[in-house]
């Protein structure tokens, strides 16, 4: 058996991905992350690095004019971005979660115009599923959509939609059935353009507060009806699917947070003195720091492993994904308590960056399910017999 291929390890592409992103990182968008949490701005800077670096949306494919990086490399641009800045992480992160229906159900038609218009940077995309009853329970949704002729005609509120407002395009779902539940719910592309288009203002939020959450309006907008994705009664579907791969992402997110944290703990417990030493000499803070790492390690392995399950359509991607979302986002919970905790009352001050990074981290642990769902989401899976057998 041979010893000199790599096992286990990212191959010489994916490590040139994390270098090259993080250089764009450290000297486009973490300069500005302190400021964009600070007066609750859309980070502009990092928007335009990161699409100058073709890291916008790296998962569209080559063939509509993307850079065509595997789930494994979007992954790892992610975590890198959100090492660096949560909020700015949500530009690659949500405009997979938006465009992915699309990838995944649209016609070629609507790949061409809508993958291709969001690879050349002519707008983000945003994705609408939650309203303000329709929460975890996201099938009791009420927006409709009627159809009329060659249109359809849609109505009703999104919430919790992220990037409102700045993004061009958006993958509302909508019920178009109402007898049958899930069943009756439909997907579509909806242009910030379209008349009867508007948005709410924006939330106030405890943490990624340069990523605009907004609720988005619907009144009566009609649009064409080849702007639906996939056939009528799919959109649930599509929905859900699109979440088993984009949970990975929000793992990476996590995973992100929670290195940058380390990361920034680690130096300050080497340059901060107390009882005439570093107090990275006492085995108590050692402990701690031991356990931040080994739970980032764990994080990102089995983010990892997911994202390879993504890129191979596994059949337990399912249980994976939400395992990913559920130990990251706990992880990097942890992990940027433990960063404040390191730094004691600097750590609690806007002055160091980790109380920036245990705000963002909680979301983490609600957005894309929040990880109650995610733990019936695997209990099922379980249940199923839908687990891989290692």
């Amino acid at each position: 058996m041979s010893s000199d291929s790599p096992l286990f390890a990212l191959s010489e592409e994916h490590q040139a991905v994390r270098e090259a992103v993080r250089a764009v990182c450290d000297a486009k968008v973490a300069p500005y992350a302190a400021d964009v949490d600070e007066h609750a701005r859309y980070p502009h800077e990092a928007a335009a690095a990161l699409l100058a670096a073709d890291f916008h949306a790296p998962h569209v494919p080559e063939q509509y004019g993307g850079a065509g990086a595997d789930a494994l490399a979007t992954v790892i641009v992610i975590e890198e971005v959100a090492r660096a800045c949560a909020s700015s992480s949500l530009i690659p992160a949500v405009n997979k979660l938006g465009s992915l229906p699309i990838q995944i159900a649209g016609s070629e038609e609507l790949k061409q115009k809508y993958l291709g218009a969001l690879a050349r940077g002519e707008g983000g995309f945003s994705y609408c599923l939650s309203e303000p009853d329709a929460g975890s329970d996201a099938a009791g949704m009420k927006t409709r959509a009627v159809r009329d002729g060659d249109t359809w005609v849609l109505n009703g509120v999104k919430r919790w939609i992220t990037n409102a407002g700045e993004s061009e395009y958006y993958t509302v779902m909508a019920v178009t059935d109402p007898e049958k539940r899930s069943r009756g719910i439909s997907a579509f592309v909806v242009e910030k353009s379209d008349a009867g288009v508007t948005f709410g203002a924006p939330e106030k939020k405890l943490g990624i507060k340069g990523s605009p959450t907004r609720e988005v309006y619907l009144d009566n907008v009609r649009i064409p009806a080849d702007r639906m994705i996939g056939a009528e009664g799919t959109g649930f579907e599509t929905a859900m699917r699109t979440l088993d791969h984009t949970r990975v992402t929000i793992a990476a997110q996590a995973v992100g947070i929670a290195q940058g944290a380390l990361d920034y703990a680690l130096g300050y417990a080497q340059e901060r003195k107390q009882f005439g030493k570093p107090i990275s000499d006492f085995q108590g803070l050692q402990f701690l720091l031991a356990d931040m790492g080994m739970k980032v390690e764990a994080a990102r392995q089995l983010t990892y492993a997911a994202a390879g399950k993504s890129e191979r359509g596994d059949r337990d991607l399912t249980f994976f994904g939400a395992a990913a979302k559920c130990f990251a986002s706990d992880a990097a919970m942890e992990v940027t308590t433990d960063a404040v905790q390191v730094l004691g009352g600097y750590g609690y001050t806007r002055d160091y960056p980790v109380e920036r990074m245990m705000r963002d981290a909680k979301i983490t642990q609600i957005y894309e399910g929040t990880n109650q769902v995610q733990r019936i989401v695997m209990a099922r899976q379980l249940l199923a017999g839908v687990q891989s057998q290692l």
